[in-house]
C-alpha cells in the first residue's frame, strides 16, 4: 500500500514549444504548474474542381512545413455504337507546378476501350494508372451493349447499357460506351479510360504553383444503327497543408 506521504514528481514535462516545463506531483492529489499551451494548427485543405489557375501557399497564421498534393486526370469519353458516330474525346491532364501530372484517360472507340491515364513527375507517395475502358459482348435486343468506362483510383466510372452513363464529376472515371443496334454489322462503343492518380509531398513549398484540373473527355456522338456514348468524369486537384 502506498502511504499518503509518498509522492512522485515528474520534472521537465513540456507541452508545446515554450517554457517553463510542467511539473506534475502526486501526493493524494495531482497538481500541474506552469503548463505551456500548444500552438498546434490543424491542417488546411484547398480543393480545385475545374479550369486552371495559381495555387498560393498560405502564410497565415504561418507557412506550412509541407504540402500534400493529390490529383486525378479527367476520364475519357465513351464511344458511340453503330456506324458513323463521332469519336470520343480524351480526358484532360491534371497538373501541379512544372512537373507533376496525372494524365487523362483515352477516349473509347468502336470495338475497343480507351486506355487509362498514367502519372509523371515521380510521385513520391503514390502513382496509379487508371483502368482502361471496357468492351462488351453482352447481347441486347437487336444489338450489343457498349463497354463500361474505366475506374480511376477514386472510382466513378460510367456504365454501358441501352443508355450509357457519364463518369462521375471530379473522379476521373471513364464514360460508358454506346450500344450498337446491329450486332452483325457494327461495333459497340468502347468505354473511356480513367484518369491517372497521384499523391506527392512537397517538403519545402514555394510561394505559389500553377495548376490545372483535367477536363472530362467528350462523348462519341450517335451514328446510324447505334446509340451515343457518355462523357467521362472531370479531374480533381487537392492540396493539403500541414503546419506541425
Amino acid at each position: 500500500m502506498v502511504s499518503n506521504d509518498m509522492y512522485l514528481t515528474f520534472g521537465h514535462v513540456g507541452i508545446g514549444t515554450t517554457s517553463p516545463a510542467a511539473a506534475l506531483q502526486v501526493n493524494g492529489t495531482i497538481s500541474a504548474t506552469a503548463i505551456s499551451t500548444s500552438s498546434f494548427v490543424v491542417p488546411t485543405i484547398q480543393r480545385f474542381t475545374n479550369a486552371s489557375g495559381t495555387y498560393a501557399t498560405p502564410t497565415s497564421p504561418r507557412s506550412p512545413l509541407y504540402i500534400r498534393v493529390r490529383m486525378v486526370g479527367g476520364g475519357g469519353g465513351g464511344a458511340a455504337g453503330g456506324s458513323g458516330g463521332g469519336a470520343a474525346g480524351n480526358g484532360g491532364n491534371s497538373t501541379f507546378g512544372a512537373s507533376l501530372a496525372a494524365s487523362g484517360g483515352g477516349g473509347g472507340a468502336g470495338c475497343s476501350g480507351g486506355t487509362g491515364g498514367g502519372t509523371s513527375g515521380s510521385p513520391n507517395v503514390l502513382g496509379v494508372t487508371g483502368s482502361s475502358g471496357g468492351i462488351s459482348n453482352a447481347s441486347t435486343s437487336g444489338g450489343v451493349y457498349g463497354g463500361n468506362g474505366g475506374a480511376s483510383a477514386l472510382g466513378g466510372q460510367g456504365s454501358a447499357g441501352t443508355a450509357a452513363t457519364t463518369g462521375q464529376t471530379n473522379t476521373g472515371g471513364g464514360g460508358g460506351g454506346g450500344q450498337t443496334n446491329n450486332a452483325n454489322s457494327y461495333c459497340p462503343g468502347g468505354g473511356g479510360g480513367a484518369g491517372g492518380y497521384l499523391e506527392h509531398i512537397i517538403s519545402s513549398p514555394a510561394a505559389s504553383y500553377s495548376y490545372a484540373t483535367g477536363a472530362a473527355g467528350s462523348a462519341g456522338s450517335v451514328g446510324a444503327n447505334g446509340n451515343a456514348g457518355a462523357a467521362g468524369g472531370s479531374g480533381l486537384v487537392v492540396v493539403e497543408e500541414y503546419y506541425q
